[in-house]
């Protein structure tokens, strides 16, 4: 039975934010006949002096989710995107100095890469110009993530936040992986494995040391085509005896390869590949004889870890990767 002579418990709002999601912003720049696209999926999100439009509803201090739409399609046009980061720095400081009511702007986006078609050979064909240079096919690697965070809370200089990233990065090694020596209980069926295919869908994201306006800005297309370049090469060339193990050489490769960047996290699904039992028709399926192996869908082992420069504060948080 409820004692309604005690004072009920205070409501309080907690944190909150709000602003339009995937804003599918697609930029064409023209060269002359060469043209150049940027395909980008933008999400905004705003919070600062917002109690009263949770408390009663009050909008006085809430630009719409409209207005922020709009504004990404019109920086678009206005700022030009020579890279995601730049572009969502444009936005971010705009909508917190623009608004008294805005303290801080997160900008996320993905970007989705594509490559030029070459015509053929001849291409007299084509009626109206010597060359093609308007065709693309959209690529099938990665997703390229960024996300910029503007926060002008507090009695202190107003300061970015910028993070790169990738995701659905897929990479196999038909070789040169060992999986051995762990723990064994009554609930253990795996078999050692002293030659293994190891595959992962990489998701990460990387945090720069850049701040702000103060500060020289990284090149961020040079330094996004770096850190992919040392991931790739750390998986290449290590001999793995785990997939964490293989995560460390790529995040280790990246810090100390790319001084702009103090932080790293690693998510990677497992994709194991099983030999195939051919027993049933006689036949030896060892991988030293080039085996067949089943992809197994699901379940999948799932590794997740951050690497950091000694000194460096982990700031990237810990669920931004889980898939």
């Amino acid at each position: 039975m409820v004692d309604s002579s005690r004072p009920a418990r205070p409501v309080v709002l907690g944190q909150n934010q709000y602003g339009k999601a995937e804003n599918r912003v697609v930029k064409i720049t023209r060269d002359g006949d060469t043209h150049h696209i940027k395909d980008l999926n933008v999400s905004v999100a705003l919070s600062g002096d917002l109690d009263d439009v949770h408390y009663n509803g009050s909008n006085a201090n809430c630009l719409p989710t409209d207005t922020t739409k709009n504004t990404c399609f019109a920086f678009a046009k206005e700022h030009g995107i020579e890279s995601a980061e730049s572009y969502g720095i444009h936005l971010a400081r705009h909508f917190v100095d623009s608004q008294p009511s805005i303290h801080r702007a997160r900008i996320r986006i993905e970007e989705y890469s594509w490559e030029r078609i070459a015509a053929s050979d001849g291409n007299s064909q084509f009626i109206g110009a010597d060359e093609v240079k308007h065709s693309f096919v959209r690529k099938g690697q990665e997703t390229r993530l960024a996300q910029i965070t503007y926060s002008a809370e507090g009695d202190g200089e107003p300061q970015f936040e910028v993070l790169g990233g990738l995701k659905d990065l897929t990479v196999m090694n038909t070789t040169n992986s060992e999986f051995w020596g762990y723990i064994k209980d009554k609930y253990t069926t795996l078999k050692e494995d002293y030659d293994r295919i190891l595959a992962t869908s990489l998701s990460t994201w990387w945090r720069y040391t850049w701040t702000g306006d103060d500060q020289r800005p990284p090149s961020w297309n040079k330094s996004y085509e770096q850190a992919k370049k040392h991931i790739l090469q750390a998986f290449v060339e290590t001999y793995s005896l785990s997939l964490q193990q293989t995560l460390y050489q790529m995040g280790s490769r990246v810090i100390n390869n790319r001084s702009e960047i103090d932080e790293i996290r690693f998510s990677a699904p497992n994709k194991h590949h099983f030999r195939q039992d051919l027993s049933f028709c006689g036949l030896d399926n060892d991988a030293k004889d080039g085996a067949v192996y089943y992809a197994a869908d699901r379940p999948y082992g799932l590794i997740e870890a951050t690497i950091l420069r000694d000194g460096a504060e982990a700031k990237i948080p810990v669920d931004m990767t889980n898939l």
